[in-house]
């Protein structure tokens, strides 16, 4: 107990005295206490640095991201409420555009509390369990968005391919069933990673995180113990959900094409394509940040800390901004009953 309270003064001095993160005590312990102690050892909490080499400026950098996350859930909030009174919005499109909303609000929410006591008040430490609760709510709201873009993607494909039975194919209980299995596939894909996470030995003198919340990679690396398996687990995860889906997805449009590319009138052709643009804008904007955040964490280790924090930041942060901004201006309906929403008039 002695040495817990030890590491909590540590972090307690850090985080008051030395934002630059540069960890200056240690636990104290009795030679014969040694070998007890750190056969197997938990930090009490986890020092976030915020932005690596920038801590002077946090104050101002504050400023983007407050507006941002603002943005973000004002926005997806919007979108929500647009569809939830908008009876003529109540079809399968808009209502996994809900999801997709939804999970941006959460997506959002897993890292602001953090981010923005960093950023605003210097606030870095996190509690261990309260770090693994972070990231398994951050992790699972991204598989979830992942899911969400391979459904929205097959509902483009019958959308163009079958329009006449898109209604009886997507039904209310067939929307509800998927929705349903993809908040499973994302609770069952991470349910072992903060266990896994738990049963590691952890360090003493390593407790800085590179970013201003719980991220998998960044966490697992504090530990001494060997995390083959955290590692193996994690790519697993990764293939086993985003990559699968960008697949799926990817199969999804070569069929559209296909579908549109045998129609006969041009005009045909590019209304059809025109009803997926917005998705496809979408899918981008996540896949390509995790995509680039997975090959920096794995092969990127000689980079700048500044450009690994900067990578998640646009990962976890972007999405969530732009999806309702894309979705406004190609979307007439959503831009519409959004402006009704903000004008407080009726619903049609």
């Amino acid at each position: 107990m002695t040495d817990v309270l030890s590491v909590s003064f540590c972090l307690h001095r850090l985080n008051r005295s030395y934002p630059s993160g540069h960890l200056l005590c240690l636990p104290r312990m009795h030679a014969s206490q040694t070998y007890v102690n750190l056969s197997f050892f938990q930090p009490p909490a986890f020092l976030m640095i915020g932005i690596p080499g920038m801590e002077a400026i946090h104050g101002w950098i504050s400023i983007p991201f407050s507006s941002m996350y603002t943005v973000a859930l004002t926005g997806n909030c919007l979108i929500l409420l647009a569809v939830r009174r908008t009876p003529s919005l109540h079809q399968p499109m808009y209502y996994f555009l809900s999801m997709l909303a939804l999970t941006d609000v959460g997506l959002a929410l897993s890292t602001l509390p953090t981010t923005l006591a960093v950023l605003w008040f210097d606030h870095r430490l996190i509690g261990f369990n309260a770090c693994l609760v972070q990231m398994s709510f951050l992790h699972s709201f991204s598989v979830v968005e992942s899911s969400v873009l391979l459904a929205m993607s097959f509902d483009c494909f019958v959308a163009i391919s079958n329009p006449l039975r898109y209604a009886v194919i997507l039904t209310n209980n067939v929307i509800i069933r998927i929705g349903l299995a993809i908040v499973a596939r994302a609770t069952l894909s991470l349910f072992p990673v903060p266990f896994l996470l738990k049963h590691l030995n952890f360090c003493p003198s390593k407790v800085l995180l590179s970013h201003s919340f719980c991220f998998h990679p960044d966490v697992m690396r504090q530990a001494c113990a060997d995390i083959t398996i955290n590692i193996l687990y994690g790519l697993y995860v990764i293939l086993s959900t985003g990559g699968i889906d960008s697949l799926l997805i990817i199969l999804s449009y070569s069929l559209i094409l296909h579908t549109v590319l045998g129609l006969a009138s041009p005009r045909e052709r590019l209304r059809a394509l025109n009803t997926c643009v917005s998705h496809i804008l979408a899918v981008f904007v996540f896949f390509i940040p995790v995509i680039t955040v997975s090959m920096i964490h794995r092969f990127g280790r000689h980079l700048s800390p500044i450009v690994h924090a900067l990578v998640a930041y646009v990962y976890l942060v972007v999405p969530p901004v732009l999806n309702p901004i894309i979705y406004s201006v190609k979307s007439k309906p959503i831009r519409e009953a959004m402006l009704r929403v903000l004008r407080g008039k009726s619903w049609s």
